[in-house]
């Protein structure tokens, strides 16, 4: 870790209160969070940092807001920007933070907006209604645009449709802001391709799959051709084989060293972490645990490697733990911290 503190942020849907931000003091020492202070937007689904760790970003209803992240990690509002359809589910930036992408489970729409330099989020530069018609059920008959991702190069947004069980790949035209479909990459029938994460060198590509209860690793590669090209080489389960019934998988996110995987399961309340080989990209399982929570949509490691929080949507709990990466055992290391229907937390360090 280079600094000296690091604050969190967790979204929440405000069903029972206005304040869908909160901004906690993250004890490192304990392994808990400490409450600061907290922000009114309504159903805040998901957040995004800006690249330049300058700016955060949030999803609310029929649209996003943009909020500048002040020396000591308090959020002061930018602007609040339309996208234009229903609220989306996942939004990123490209590599530059020219642009913003959000998802729309809802509507299976892609939304493309411009950022400013000073964060302000601006017009739509274009906007995707993904089409087609998958197996007949209540979660995939209709697209789920779930996740978006631009390639570590910044040369391809990946699109997840838990619907259509496929990855979309697009090339983005960074002066008009219009993407140009280039690709797909074919995921197993009811697989529910949900979230993805590139690794640091951009070599593999990881994909959670919500129904199949798995993680799908690919290799990618840029072709002379200017074409992306990728190759599946492992598929491994997040829950064993005797999980409980009806079990999705939830989160999906690095360690701060890049060196773990951990991934949640609703259903079964559980978190995995997996170990991740730098050079083959391939991935151990080190530890699948109970979270004493409900429904936990989002997991993550501490900075320090030594704790991890569970965002317990349906229980409105954060639960903490130690970890033990080496002998993958978790420990109950605080009391459980009430917020209503937690959905993501990040990280952010402060000098």
């Amino acid at each position: 870790m280079n600094f000296e503190k690091y604050v969190a942020y967790v979204s929440s849907y405000t069903k029972r209160n206005k304040k869908g931000i909160t901004v906690y003091d993250v004890d490192m020492e304990k392994g808990t969070f400490v409450y600061r202070n907290s922000l009114e937007i309504s159903n805040s689904s998901y957040l995004t940092c800006s690249h330049n760790d300058q700016f955060l970003f949030s999803i609310t209803d029929m649209g996003v807001k943009s909020y500048e992240i002040d020396s000591d990690g308090n959020l002061d509002e930018i602007n609040f920007a339309s996208i234009n359809g229903m609220r989306g589910c996942y939004l990123s930036t490209d590599y530059t933070d020219r642009f913003l992408f959000v998802a729309g489970y809802h509507d299976g729409k892609i939304t493309v907006l411009r950022v400013g330099e000073d964060g302000a989020v601006g017009e739509i530069t274009d906007e995707i209604y993904v089409q087609g018609m998958g197996e007949v059920s209540d979660r995939s008959y209709v697209p789920h645009v779930s996740c978006v991702k631009m390639s570590r190069d910044n040369k391809f947004l990946l699109a997840s449709d838990t619907g259509m069980d496929h990855i979309n790949v697009y090339a983005l035209n960074y002066l008009t802001g219009k993407l140009k479909p280039v690709d797909i990459i074919r995921s197993d029938v009811n697989s529910g391709p949900r979230h993805m994460i590139f690794s640091v060198d951009n070599r593999y590509v990881y994909v959670l799959n919500e129904m199949a209860n798995s993680v799908d690793v690919f290799t990618y590669t840029c072709l002379d051709s200017g074409y992306p090209e990728f190759e599946k080489i492992q598929s491994i389960n997040t829950v064993d084989n005797y999980h409980a019934s009806m079990s999705v998988s939830r989160a999906l996110k690095f360690s701060e060293n890049r060196d773990y995987i951990i991934t949640s399961s609703a259903g079964d309340n559980s978190v995995e972490i997996f170990k991740r080989d730098n050079e083959s990209g391939m991935l151990t399982k080190i530890l699948w645990l109970p979270i004493s929570g409900t429904y936990p949509k989002d997991a993550a490691l501490f900075p320090d490697m030594k704790h991890l929080v569970s965002l317990n949507h349906e229980s409105s709990t954060l639960t903490f733990f130690n970890v033990d990466l080496e002998k993958g055992l978790l420990s109950m290391c605080a009391k459980e911290v009430k917020i209503d229907y937690p959905n993501c937390v990040i990280f952010k360090g402060i000098k």
